[in-house]
């Protein structure tokens, strides 16, 4: 592991070495995953974890570095108070745009992941994208999903301001005409969430595609099976430690 990564104009100064390790570790690993499960898009989107109390200081994937060859020390360490004229070309900058503004504007957010997954982006261009409670993957993410009606371009200035304010105390958000950004205390947490989010939307665009009826549950059994989701104990903990023991094994390089 190197001992220097990149860090911010503000964060240089300081008189000791900030590493983060296993933060970066993690953040790696998530990425690679992505790209595994095909959520990446080219080299867009981004993955950030807050590494500061207040949430200002934050990990970073780097712009140009594909998702399928993340290392640990291709995580950028960031402030969300840079000017952005001064965080450089290692950082892209619409993800700048939206992840500072998050982590700046909801310190309890510790970890945004954003991408433009084929079935949660396809669930986004509906004209009514809510998710009817039709599984178990679906019925995980029932009244937890805020959904963003107002895009506005790329992601920057105003685009980025306004999203944390549409999250409100949702941990997912669905970004209209967009993608999706989903945020947990972990990362593990966060991945876990991405992961069946993801598969809650193939599933529901898939039995949209029928053209038959959907089978909706009732709004208790609905509730009841979320929180059952929510109650299970170190799921996505475990379900993270089993992604990391396959790439220890096949693609170790990522704790570089």
């Amino acid at each position: 592991m190197d001992d220097k990564i990149a860090l911010s104009p503000n964060m240089e100064n300081q008189s000791c070495a900030i590493s983060f390790e296993q933060e970066r570790i993690d953040l790696a690993a998530a990425l690679r995953w992505a790209a595994r499960n095909n959520w990446h898009e080219a080299i867009a989107n981004h993955f950030s974890f807050a590494v500061s109390g207040d949430g200002s200081q934050f990990i970073m994937n780097s712009y140009g570095r594909h998702w399928s060859k993340m290392r640990a020390s291709d995580v950028l360490v960031l402030d969300a108070n840079d000017e952005p004229d001064t965080i450089g070309d290692k950082v892209d900058p619409t993800a700048w745009a939206i992840h500072s503004a998050m982590h700046r504007n909801l310190p309890h957010v510790r970890c945004i992941l954003h991408v433009h997954s084929k079935y949660a982006t396809a669930l986004s261009c509906l004209k009514d994208p809510e998710m009817p409670p039709i599984d178990q993957n679906t019925m995980r993410f029932f009244n937890r999903v805020a959904i963003d009606f107002g895009f506005d371009g790329m992601g920057l200035e105003g685009e980025a301001e306004r999203l944390t304010t549409t999250m409100g105390n949702k941990s997912i958000l669905l970004m209209g005409n967009h993608g999706v950004m989903v945020t947990g205390e972990t990362i593990a947490q966060a991945y876990d969430d991405l992961y069946y989010f993801e598969r809650a939307c193939e599933t529901l665009i898939t039995a949209l595609s029928s053209g038959r009826e959907l089978n909706v549950v009732s709004d208790e059994i609905a509730d009841k099976t979320m929180r059952q989701w929510m109650e299970y104990p170190n799921f996505a903990e475990k379900h993270f430690a089993a992604l990391k023991d396959i790439l220890d094994e096949e693609e170790p390089e990522y704790r570089s």
